[in-house]
């Protein structure tokens, strides 16, 4: 058997492995568009199975929140403010809440460690599942102001501002939900925030705001749905006032910007432990 040097070789095995790793090292990083897409797809492909029963709880909860202030509200702007406040609940009940338990889980079983190997930015996967927990929440948002205004006698012209309301709320309050699942060391003190999380959005966002304290009314300036909510309740009037519509919208996308910022710093963070 002769041997040859590989040196004289042209396509010998030095060659195939320079050329190699020089792929290796060239090799182009996953884009955020399309792993953000395929993240969302999954995420919402799992949450329509696993937690469909639960939207019907939430849309449930705030309907019959809207039924029993029925019996101390009669109408006016009190009545805008509940079925505005009930219809934003179904999304801090499944954005926040449920996003919050979600990655208190994935963090405390290790589930973070499959995504941190996976080829795609650590935006794509706070954005993905942030995204598809907002967008369950559509049928259930679109139903309860639906009824709350049949209930209330409000009117029904206007509720196209929710195509607004649903996603720069739930960017908002989908961001917070991740961001405390993501920094609770326990996947109980997750749950717990998500709970006190969701009791907040419904004390400050379904009750009306000129019956609060005014030091309860400062914490209820910085829930990020509260702008979500006084938007779309400025829909109700006669003569909506867009402009200030607008500037609620545009604080509401604001927060959300900053949440879901902070929520994928989190889970850089969480994940690299």
């Amino acid at each position: 058997m002769s041997v040859v040097p590989a040196d004289v070789l042209p396509g010998g095995v030095l060659a195939a492995e320079e050329t190699t790793a020089d792929e290796a090292e060239l090799a182009p990083r996953a884009r955020l568009w399309p792993s953000l897409v395929a993240v969302y797809r999954a995420q919402l492909s799992r949450a329509r199975v696993a937690r469909l029963p639960l939207l019907f709880v939430a849309t449930f909860q705030s309907i019959g929140i809207m039924i029993l202030m029925r019996g101390v509200v009669d109408g006016g702007g009190e009545a805008q403010a509940v079925v505005a406040g009930s219809a934003v609940l179904v999304v801090a009940f499944v954005a926040l809440n449920l996003l919050a338990q979600y990655f208190g889980q994935l963090r405390g079983s290790g589930g973070l460690d499959h995504y941190a190997t996976l080829p795609v930015p650590p935006a794509a996967v706070v954005l993905g599942a942030a995204g598809a927990y907002a967008s369950f929440t559509v049928p259930g948002t679109v139903v309860t102001a639906v009824f709350g205004c049949l209930l209330f006698g409000l009117p029904l012209t206007h509720l196209w501002v929710l195509v607004a309301v649903i996603p720069l709320a739930g960017a908002a309050l989908a961001g917070l939900g991740a961001a405390l699942g993501l920094l609770a060391p326990r996947p109980e003190l997750a749950t717990l925030l998500g709970q006190l999380g969701m009791s907040a959005a419904l004390l400050l966002g379904v009750l009306p705001a000129d019956r609060m304290p005014e030091v309860v009314r400062l914490a209820r300036d910085l829930l990020p749905s509260t702008y979500g909510v006084e938007a779309f309740a400025r829909t109700f009037g006669e003569r909506p006032d867009w402009a200030f519509v607008l500037g609620d919208l545009a604080v509401c996308g604001a927060v959300g910007v900053v949440s879901l910022a902070v929520a994928t710093w989190a889970y850089r963070r969480a994940a690299v432990r």
